[in-house]
């Protein structure tokens, strides 16, 4: 039995919330639209160059949408240049100051990062929002547990999932009232029970798209475990039409982590998929090593495909029966390659990692030239 990508299994099937359709520039953002995968510049927004080298990275690693600081003349001049430059949507990160967003939706930001009711007066929002009507912008409400309106502290005592909603809801309220509805809302806290507790809250709410992350996660191995618990249940539960994994740690690895929590799921496929055991004695190579080269040697490929790497027989064939390309540890120095989930020849293990890298780019090359196929002649 060959692997098989297109059917869908029932108990894999996740069903997700219906939400409304926003744009993000080119990117659609809810709806059916597939779940978009950010991150965030950590350069100083000014220095333009750098900054369009960092974003160079990131759009490499597969970013749908990048967010990008503003928080002074400098950084909106330069943005400019930046969105000019840069090839997927920028996101402006505004924070608290009307002028910059104003100064944003000019520049060509693709969405403005903001909370309506903590930038000012009434006309101060009513100028925001017609910057970004004029200027085809959409909006991020973004709501931190950790920087609560005064008022709602008080009222709830602590960050709570309640206060964050009524936070939200009140943010979307003053952006409905000047008849604006391109909006995403974000309810984020370090503490994933709390950022689940109030996304669930939140999607039974509102329809705008729920843009999902867990907020100063931490470092890339303990933020990329809290990000994956938190954001994975409520993916689980399907609610989420945009994520940013929130690591202390350089951003593309947060593209990585992203892509490999949608992965997980199913619900987004790039790359390559290694499926790989955690080696023991029985192993007829070293798998961890060559799971580390593969993935450092593979890491171009953006197609989807599934390898597994499994260091002996007793789960190998089992294995190689659902992946498009699998490798079998035996004896005497070498093992199975499968195809399509297929015994198909032997390989050394000397010349294993080259000879995989071979067939993968060679089935990946196969897999796009049929996608673009399709795509002509559905056109």
């Amino acid at each position: 039995m060959a692997a098989d990508h297109t059917h869908v299994r029932p108990w894999r099937m996740i069903e997700r919330r219906k939400s409304r359709k926003i744009r993000v520039g080119s990117v659609e953002v809810g709806g059916d639209a597939p779940i978009s995968v950010q991150s965030m510049t950590n350069t100083l927004t000014s220095d333009a160059a750098a900054t369009l080298n960092q974003i160079r990275q990131l759009e490499e690693a597969g970013a749908d949408i990048v967010r990008v600081s503003c928080p002074d003349v400098e950084s909106t001049e330069a943005f400019k240049i930046i969105a000019r430059e840069a090839k997927v949507p920028l996101v402006a990160d505004i924070h608290f100051h009307y002028k910059r967003g104003i100064e944003a939706a000019k520049a060509g930001a693709a969405c403005l990062r903001i909370n309506p009711g903590n930038i000012g007066s009434p006309d101060r929002v009513r100028d925001v929002v017609n910057a970004a009507k004029d200027h085809g912008c959409s909006i991020r409400i973004g709501v931190n547990a950790g920087s609560l309106e005064r008022e709602l502290l008080e009222r709830y005592g602590e960050p709570c999932p309640e206060a964050m909603v009524e936070s939200a809801l009140n943010h979307a309220r003053i952006l409905q009232d000047h008849d604006f509805h391109e909006f995403k809302i974000s309810v984020k806290a370090s503490d994933p029970f709390l950022t689940v507790a109030a996304y669930q809250q939140l999607a039974e709410a509102i329809d705008c798209p729920l843009h999902l992350g867990v907020t100063e996660a931490g470092a890339l191995r303990t933020g990329t475990v809290k990000s994956a618990i938190g954001m994975g249940s409520m993916l689980w539960a399907g609610i989420g039409d945009t994520i940013r994994v929130s690591l202390a740690a350089d951003p593309v690895e947060e593209i990585k982590v992203g892509f490999d929590i949608l992965k997980s799921l199913g619900l987004r496929h790039r790359g390559v998929n290694i499926i790989a055991c955690p080696s023991c004695a029985r192993q007829g190579f070293n798998v961890i090593k060559t799971v580390e080269t593969l993935e450092e040697r593979l890491a171009h490929i953006s197609t989807p495909m599934s390898l597994s790497i499994i260091g002996c027989v007793v789960n190998g064939p089992g294995e190689a029966l659902m992946t498009d390309i699998g490798f079998t540890g035996g004896g005497a120095g070498a093992g199975m390659v499968y195809m399509a989930g297929k015994p198909d020849h032997k390989q050394s293990n000397d010349g294993m990692i080259d000879h995989i890298v071979e067939l993968v780019e060679k089935k990946a090359a196969e897999l796009q030239a049929a996608k673009d196929s399709e795509a002509i002649a559905a056109e």
